[in-house]
């Protein structure tokens, strides 16, 4: 029986190597190289397989950084996901929740309105699309109507409105979080049809709020209101979610908080 080879333990890179690596940016390279020619000794590969493995993981590396800086500049309030949202708990029809979720739709630059009161899933639900589309290499920009308000207000400072609505609508997916449950006036109406306006037809857009589109016009200036409904409405997809709050059915089951431990000398009298 021949003798049991032993893997062959990584060394470090060359040190004129690393330096070579590190010019010319291939920090995966770097990092996995020393792994990967170790395998590359025990298997035998011929040169071809050898460059094939460090630069796919070079490119995944990659992929990876862009994936975790979307993220990150997306500003996603919460982290949800889909590995927290329960389909049947919800009352999204199921065929549209799984034809929503294959991002399809972002492709021809549609928009998803989600309608209904609080609590009844339709911000996690936003979230995990906004989620899922970050892990297809997609951007992703998050608002509340009020921190949309805000950027565009401080652009009129210096002027730089138009600049800063096109920057936005750089990415493929922008979120406008909760419209309808704070006041809102001409400034939140400005603020909206200006992303209206420059998402039509060229990006997708998330809306959630617990009032119909069509009734924005008694919560915003209607001629403000028309213009952008009729935008946002002409390639959307509008659902309508029902029933009593997630939230409130939990807290009163008592699943919304983890119970308090008391110890032997700490129950209560």
């Amino acid at each position: 029986m021949p003798p049991r080879l032993h893997p062959v333990e990584p060394q470090p890179l060359p040190l004129d190597l690393a330096r070579l690596l590190h010019r010319l940016r291939l920090r995966y390279v770097r990092q996995a190289g020393p792994a990967i020619l170790a395998r590359a000794r025990e298997e035998g590969w011929d040169y071809a397989q050898v460059l094939k493995v460090l630069f796919a993981e070079e490119a995944a590396g990659r992929d990876r950084s862009t994936r975790e800086m979307h993220r990150k500049t997306a500003r996603l309030p919460s982290g949800k996901t889909f590995e927290a949202w329960d389909p049947k708990a919800s009352a999204i029809q199921g065929e549209a929740q799984w034809a929503l979720r294959t991002l399809d739709w972002i492709g021809r630059a549609e928009n998803l309105v989600l309608v209904g009161p609080s609590g009844t899933g339709k911000s996690h639900f936003a979230e995990a699309i906004a989620h899922a589309a970050i892990d297809r290499d997609l951007r992703v920009s998050w608002f509340t109507l009020e921190t949309l308000t805000a950027t565009i207000a401080r652009s009129r400072i210096d002027a730089s409105t138009g600049k800063v609505v096109e920057r936005i609508v750089r990415s493929e997916l922008v979120v406008v979080d909760d419209i309808g449950l704070l006041p809102a006036g001409a400034d939140e109406a400005e603020a909206l049809y200006r992303l209206v306006d420059a998402a039509y037809e060229r990006r997708s857009l998330i809306l959630t709020s617990n009032l119909h589109p069509a009734r924005f016009d008694t919560i915003f200036p209607k001629g403000l209101a028309t213009a952008a409904v009729d935008r946002l409405l002409h390639h959307a997809h509008v659902i309508v979610t029902e029933g009593q709050s997630h939230r409130l059915s939990e807290a009163i089951e008592g699943r919304g908080v983890i119970r308090l431990a008391f110890g032997d000398s700490d129950e209560p009298t």
